[in-house]
């Protein structure tokens, strides 16, 4: 039983997407009191016009249980109506938590067993199997025996946590996606002491478009749905999303909404998949059961799913009969510039260079054309300076912290890391430099 609350108010966790930004600029202006909370002040998100209040909060990947601590305190509070997840930590320790949230706040997401089946790509891939929902071929690593095709290796889990780790979690990291080459088996006794579970081994989709099918789900009826697609990413071969097209796709629709019917999902989702231009169908990569980094296009577009979330939350009919025009475009400025500069510097094995003019005319067109933009806005631009800011930051760190070649040992050369899309941080700064990514495998641990 809630206790009554005075204020309608929002806690949003603060992350370097454009997410949480997108929350503020969509609710703030209807009355919506707002929270940040982040373990850095830094957030662009607490630079924002639209943030009433920023309160710091521990670092859930230095201690997740410390963290759900904090939220669940600060949804004690007498002004916070609900909590609204943007990244797999958030999402994992208010399912984790539930019933003790639900005696405060008002809960819009599944319990801790229905997303156990979306975070385990285990269980994902069975209920998609269940639901007749294309997959990739998938199996665990110490099963995959065809090590003379194109494969990459990624986590079984989308968070390092202790419903999946056990007590691992903090001792290892769960690891990022990384491409095969083919002929060269991992050592899987190095990878489970690296990774602190088995990963998984999937085959390689050589399409290189990345298809999410967005929604808002209340006890397994869909409220509000988007879809989008993804032209270009941070780097040539792939990566989060720096240029995207609304889109509208029957087959798209039928296996998202197939999916999370099976689920009898509540809440959130973002289902992500390739399309295997061969077999000519969808292949389900992931779902990310919180607010994606491109949250903003999805608004500018005209699914204003952050309104859609808090209607829902606070027990209102949810206003989601606004339509969209599908080849509408968006972009995330500093993944354009990084776009370009992957197109002048660096090479991919399997993955044919564009020119850079051809790249800069496509960049500079479609700005003119699609000006809209995640950070950059006129009446709130503080936000996007602090990104940059953030951004500049973290270039300089990791120039500073880069090892000598001599100091350098690689653990298995055969494998590299691949840019991913959605990291489990859910962020948009860089992942791992790829070595040998091709583009799918940029998108085969997926967001944007």
């Amino acid at each position: 039983m809630q206790r009554e609350k005075t204020d309608a108010g929002v806690l949003v966790p603060g992350i370097d997407a454009p997410s949480t930004v997108a929350c503020l600029r969509s609710l703030r202006p209807r009355g919506v009191h707002t929270v940040v909370a982040s373990d850095s002040p830094a957030t662009p998100a607490a630079a924002s016009k639209y943030c009433d209040e920023f309160v710091r909060v521990p670092d859930p990947a230095d201690d997740i249980t410390a963290y759900g601590d904090a939220l669940l305190e600060l949804a004690e509070r007498p002004d916070v109506r609900t909590v609204i997840p943007v990244r797999e930590e958030d999402v994992y320790v208010l399912a984790d938590r539930k019933d003790a949230f639900a005696e405060v706040v008002d809960t819009n997401w599944p319990d801790f067993e229905t997303l156990r089946q979306v975070q385990d790509r285990v269980e994902l891939f069975a209920a998609a199997d269940a639901a007749d929902v294309a997959v990739p071929e998938t199996a665990l690593l110490d099963q995959w025996d065809d090590w003379d095709s194109e494969t990459i290796v990624k986590p079984r889990y989308t968070v390092a946590a202790p419903g999946y780790l056990g007590t691992d979690t903090g001792r290892v990291e769960i690891g990022s996606t990384e491409y095969q080459r083919p002929g060269s088996p991992p050592d899987l006794q190095a990878a489970v002491e690296r990774r602190g579970h088995v990963p998984l081994v999937q085959e390689r989709i050589p399409d290189s478009r990345e298809f999410a099918f967005f929604a808002l789900y209340d006890e397994g009826e869909a409220v509000a749905t988007f879809q989008h697609c993804q032209r270009r990413g941070w780097k040539y071969c792939g990566g989060p999303s720096a240029y995207r097209e609304a889109v509208y796709d029957p087959d798209l629709e039928t296996a998202g909404r197939d999916l999370l019917d099976e689920l009898e999902w509540h809440g959130l989702a973002m289902v992500e998949f390739l399309r295997d231009t061969e077999e000519e169908e969808y292949k389900l990569m992931e779902i990310n059961p919180r607010f994606w980094s491109s949250l903003p296009f999805s608004v500018t577009a005209g699914a204003d799913f952050p309104y859609y979330y808090w209607q829902q939350a606070i027990g209102q009919r949810v206003e989601s009969d606004a339509t969209y025009e599908p080849g509408t475009g968006g972009h995330l400025l500093r993944g354009e510039l990084s776009y370009l500069h992957s197109v002048a510097t660096e090479e991919y094995p399997m993955v044919e260079r564009p020119s850079f003019v051809g790249a800069l005319r496509d960049v500079a067109t479609s700005l003119v054309r699609e000006p809209r933009f995640d950070y950059a806005v006129a009446d709130d631009p503080a936000p996007f300076f602090q990104d940059g800011l953030n951004l500049v930051q973290a270039w300089r760190a990791s120039r500073s912290a880069t090892p000598s070649a001599d100091d350098e040992t690689v653990e298995n050369e055969d494998a590299r890391p691949v840019v991913e899309s959605d990291t489990p941080e859910q962020t948009d700064q860089p992942a791992a430099e790829p070595h040998g990514a091709p583009p799918s495998q940029a998108s085969q641990h997926l967001d944007d």
